[in-house]
């Protein structure tokens, strides 16, 4: 069972995502990452439109993949994602891939993210409607 999160995207790997050695190339796992925030923070229902509505964006400022077994061509992986922590203007992103019937781990990972005003590209804190839709999500039901 994933560390990280219950929260999952699925994705299925394509063969253009692939290497010549039949694996998956590996600044792809950062594009797996990145399609994960987007499905976990529509869920949240605080997403990159509720941001920019409160005149707010968010950059990634830093990201770590640490691979753990190949992912091959048409595997189908679960890209597990969840709010690991919550600073006063940054968030970091956890992730777990893992491939959907053995679970076999393939790679593990975080991506930290900064709260900008959107007119001065300037840290900002992060919204208490956001925090609250994580505490939301995250808790055990």
């Amino acid at each position: 069972m994933p560390s990280c999160s219950g929260f999952y995207a699925p994705l299925q790997v394509r063969f253009a995502e692939t290497d010549m050695q039949g694996q998956v190339f590996f600044g792809n796992y950062l594009t797996y990452f990145d399609v994960a925030i987007t499905e976990y923070v529509k869920a949240l229902g605080f997403g990159v439109a509720e941001f920019l509505r409160e005149g707010l964006d968010f950059y990634y400022v830093e990201s770590l993949c640490q691979y753990k077994s190949r992912a091959l061509f048409d595997e189908k992986l679960h890209v597990h994602v969840s709010i690991s922590h919550l600073g006063n203007t940054s968030f970091k992103f956890s992730f777990e891939i893992h491939e959907e019937t053995t679970a076999r781990l393939v790679c593990t990972g975080h991506v930290v993210s900064v709260v900008v005003n959107k007119s001065t590209h300037q840290p900002a804190p992060i919204p208490q409607a956001f925090r609250d839709a994580v505490a939301r999500f995250q808790s055990p039901q």
